[in-house]
């Protein structure tokens, strides 16, 4: 994730509610670690987060493009790109 991990950081901390009924971190430092321990991944567009979620076992075939990116464990960056988190 490298660089682009206080980006991520960042859009988790704002929007974890969408995937935990409660907060899991309270501030950057806890959702950069939070986002290594989970694994996150960045993808350049929503038909690599389709492939990657397929690959990964999940039945997204009969999802639109808007339906995907709405799934609780993807999230889009302000640039366009969106990252995944497996919790």
């Amino acid at each position: 994730m490298g660089e682009d991990l206080r980006l991520c950081a960042e859009v988790f901390l704002k929007e974890q509610s969408k995937l935990f009924d409660e907060p899991v971190v309270f501030d950057l430092e806890e959702a950069e670690e939070f986002l290594e321990d989970c694994f996150a991944q960045v993808f350049e567009n929503i038909k690599e987060v389709r492939e990657y979620l397929s690959e990964e076992g999940m039945d997204v075939e009969a999802l639109s493009d808007e339906e995907l990116s709405e799934e609780l464990e993807v999230f889009k960056l302000p640039d366009g790109r969106y990252f995944v988190v497996e919790a």
